[in-house]
């Protein structure tokens, strides 16, 4: 089972970003998939989590700005990014709470990351 993330980069303060990321491999069933981050010299965080059929949480800093989405198909995660500050700098890591047929085990699972620079 793979998570490949794309979409970072270099934005202006107030400028907008998207960020995607599939999950591929022997998926049984997409439990939950969102997106957590992790700034210089601080602790990876979460940013936004969809429950597959159930709730969505983002956090307290990104309410409003961000907007999480899926498509359930291509067992895709997508973060639309807007009004973007200084602060949301920061690696950006796909997650995955995937139930996978081979093995059948059900695991949390993360993207290599993907770096949003937002420059003031």
């Amino acid at each position: 089972v793979q998570l490949q993330a794309s979409g970072g980069g270099l934005v202006q303060v107030g400028g907008s970003l998207r960020l995607s990321c599939a999950a591929s491999g022997t998926i049984f069933r997409v439990n939950a998939m969102g997106w957590y981050r992790q700034a210089p010299g601080r602790q990876r965080e979460l940013v936004a989590l969809d429950t597959t059929g159930s709730s969505t949480i983002y956090a307290g800093s990104v309410k409003g700005r961000f907007t999480i989405s899926r498509d359930y198909a291509k067992n895709t995660v997508y973060l639309q990014m807007n009004n973007l500050k200084a602060e949301d700098t920061a690696v950006y890591y796909c997650f995955g709470d995937l139930l996978t047929t081979t093995p059948y085990t059900r695991e949390d699972y993360w993207g290599q990351g993907t770096l949003v620079t937002v420059s003031s």
